[in-house]
């Protein structure tokens, strides 16, 4: 018999957790993990840094990047009302240059205005009040696609803007690559696009990335790690989710706190690929106030 409304809202934070957790095992088991599922990535790069410039020297073909810190799951906090995002790696390197590096599986999430938007939210972050516009860092927000969204076999694909009159760049410092994970030769993008698609650290051509992989998949410790890595994103998201909005939307029924209330759900839809339902349930949204919430989704 399936549990009532009121049962549900009953369950313990633990239950909860443990039901999430099932629903994250299922579809990415850890033995058939790749680099490019996000969940695995975020974990794999944690606390890693040079792995994360291995990486970006490949992808930027520049041998001497030198990354100076690197964050998994950086949350970009944007304004009031705005829906923020939860970057899988955000990197700096040794001359302030910004990295949001993303694995991108349904062609949905490589949309155009998709990478604009995530390049947008990095420039937010970056700009404080009475900052100088020159003071804008250089960008590089980084899709790393399953397919070849564009379909013409390259490995990489630069987009920036130009000056359409002229033909001129125009220089405003913002860099939007699109790596395709399609991409096979024996150079070395070709070599990392099948190490992100591989499964098997032992059919990895990367000794460093494999060894990470490894660890991860066949060891108690590795695998102590995930879980524990998955625990804490979880409740992260349960305490972020009822921080930013939950007392707020419920208090005198506020616009502004209904906005907060939605930007949550839709954060935790996204970074735990939940349905809207699932969403609901994970912030112990109240029953009466469901309905509001699902017709803006």
């Amino acid at each position: 018999m399936a549990k009532s409304d009121d049962t549900k809202d009953k369950l313990t934070s633990s239950e909860r957790t443990d039901r999430k957790r099932k629903r994250f095992e299922a579809p990415v088991k850890l033995q058939r993990a790749r680099l490019l599922d996000d969940e695995f990535l975020r974990c794999y790069l944690r606390g890693q840094k040079a792995l994360a410039e291995q990486i970006l020297r490949i992808i930027m073909n520049q041998s001497s990047l030198v990354i100076t810190s690197m964050e998994t799951q950086a949350d970009m906090k944007r304004l009031l009302g705005a829906r923020s995002i939860c970057l899988d790696v955000y990197a700096l390197d040794e001359n302030d240059t910004r990295y949001d590096i993303e694995v991108q599986r349904a062609p949905s999430g490589a949309n155009p205005r998709r990478a604009r938007y995530h390049a947008s939210v990095m420039d937010i972050e970056n700009l404080d009040a009475r900052q100088d516009f020159e003071e804008l860092p250089e960008t590089y927000t980084i899709f790393i696609t399953e397919s070849d969204v564009f379909g013409y076999g390259k490995a990489r694909y630069l987009i920036e803007r130009m000056n359409r009159t002229t033909g001129n760049p125009f220089n405003d410092g913002t860099h939007i690559l699109y790596v395709n994970a399609q991409y096979r030769d024996d150079s070395d993008i070709g070599k990392l696009m099948h190490d992100f698609c591989c499964s098997d650290p032992d059919e990895m051509y990367f000794p460093i990335l494999a060894e990470r992989a490894r660890y991860l998949k066949h060891t108690g410790k590795g695998g102590n790690e995930m879980s524990q890595w998955f625990d804490e994103m979880l409740e992260e998201e349960r305490q972020e989710a009822r921080e930013e909005g939950l007392n707020m939307g419920r208090a005198e029924g506020r616009e502004e706190g209904r906005m907060i209330v939605l930007n949550a759900i839709q954060k935790v839809m996204d970074n735990l690929k939940l349905t809207v339902e699932d969403a609901l349930d994970f912030m112990d949204i109240q029953a009466e106030d469901r309905p509001y919430y699902r017709s803006r989704f």
